[in-house]
């Protein structure tokens, strides 16, 4: 089938099989490889990308679903500088260790942030919760989305 779709502000017209998902066409047709595969089942969030300005599962939406929409993705948003506060507040914070839902966590931390500018520790547990970490114990993670948003609204980190 062809589609055609906005990635990170790019015009993107490609032919794919109908059962291809959307994760695995921005891996392997668009080499965004920033966009995780973990569980396929959209339980991790690894794969956590924008549709239309809303956060998806990029492993259960097919290609094709996303015919005709905007697709955000780490890259686009790293790129843009959107989230350089955010990333370098993870760096600080030594909110990163593998690296493997990373980019899901920093999609799902700004979805957050844009929704709110100031969001308690549970709030964003809560939004978070979609997105597995095995490595830091998500303690750092909210640390540096807190002082993100803290950064952001003007007051002390």
């Amino acid at each position: 089938m062809r589609i055609l779709l906005d990635v990170n502000g790019a015009r993107v017209e490609a032919d794919v099989l109908p059962r291809v998902n959307l994760a695995d066409f921005l891996r392997e047709h668009l080499e965004l490889t920033g966009t995780h595969v973990g569980c396929e089942h959209g339980v991790c969030g690894a794969c956590t990308v924008r549709v239309n300005g809303e956060i998806v599962r990029s492993c259960l939406m097919l290609a094709v679903q996303a015919h005709g929409a905007s697709v955000q993705t780490i890259e686009g948003l790293s790129d843009s500088g959107e989230i350089s506060d955010l990333q370098a507040a993870f760096r600080d914070r030594n909110a990163l260790q593998c690296g493997f839902c990373t980019p899901g966590m920093l999609m799902a931390a700004q979805d957050l942030l844009q929704q709110q500018e100031l969001p308690d520790r549970q709030r964003i547990r809560q939004h978070l919760s979609g997105n597995y970490c095995r490595c830091t114990g998500y303690q750092a993670i909210i640390d540096a989305v807190e002082s993100t948003a803290r950064a952001r609204a003007g007051h002390a980190p």
